[in-house]
Formats: C-alpha cells, sequence, structure tokens
C-alpha cells in the first residue's frame, strides 16, 4: 500500500505503508503528521485536503488531528473515486510500473520502482488533473 498526495504546483513524497493494514493510527502517525501537516504548512492558508473517504481517514482521532492543526477538509460524496485527480495518477503509476521492462521480480524492486516513477510524473499532468477536477465539481 502506497500514499502520496498531491497539488497544483507539488507533491509530497511517496509513503509506502509496510506491516499490515492502515488504520486510523497509523494514518495519523505515518501519512498526517509527516506529510499532510507540514505540507499543509507550506502551502497556507489555501491548503484544502482531500482524501477519499477511507475507514481510517474517517476515524476520530483523524477527525481530531485535522480539525487541531486548522486543516480544511474538502466535503467529498463517498464512491466518486473518478472525481478524485489522484486516483488518476495511481492509475498512471500502475500503468507504468506494469510495463516496466523487465517487471519488479521482488517487493524491494518494486518499492523502487514505484518511487522513481512517482518522481518522475510531470507536475504539469498532475495540474491538469487537479484542474479538471475543480472545473467539474
Amino acid at each position: 500500500m502506497v500514499w502520496g498526495g498531491i497539488s497544483i504546483g507539488g507533491l509530497t513524497d511517496l509513503d509506502i505503508i509496510r506491516n499490515g493494514t492502515l488504520t486510523g493510527r497509523k494514518y495519523a502517525d505515518e501519512i498526517l503528521r509527516p506529510h499532510v501537516i507540514p505540507y499543509s504548512g507550506a502551502i497556507g492558508d489555501s491548503f484544502v485536503f482531500q482524501d477519499d473517504n477511507a475507514r481510517p481517514h474517517r476515524a476520530r482521532l483523524v477527525e481530531n488531528m485535522l480539525e487541531a492543526e486548522t486543516i480544511q477538509r474538502m466535503e467529498w460524496p463517498a464512491y466518486s473515486p473518478d472525481l478524485n485527480p489522484i486516483e488518476h495518477v495511481w492509475d498512471i503509476l500502475g500503468r507504468r510500473i506494469a510495463a516496466l521492462p523487465p517487471p519488479p521480480a521482488t517487493v524491494r524492486d518494486l518499492e523502487i520502482a514505484l518511487l522513481e516513477e512517482w518522481i518522475s510524473i510531470s507536475q504539469s499532468l498532475i495540474d491538469n488533473l487537479v484542474k479538471i477536477t475543480w472545473i467539474s465539481l
């Protein structure tokens, strides 16, 4: 499982989530604290956080953490992945990994390939995906 964040003009590091299922606590400790909170601070008052309504994203401790950090969360209809630009980025990333000659043979090879392909996605492509989503909302 991986997590990454995108925005117009930037993206976070890709985080590879190891050791089991993503829980609300793990999401808070391994994603929000090291990635989202600093990224929101770098963006400033215009930062609006969007997630995909997965159960760990909606845990009470996550809600409380975002509120304490005054991070505004975008209201988002459940089961609407086609409107979330990160879903298109995941598709692009998956296609790139699938097209690698030779394909990754081990979990470690897959992790390395994911990290390399993530940083090679053009920012202009990400910007366009985000803009298209905002227009369609």
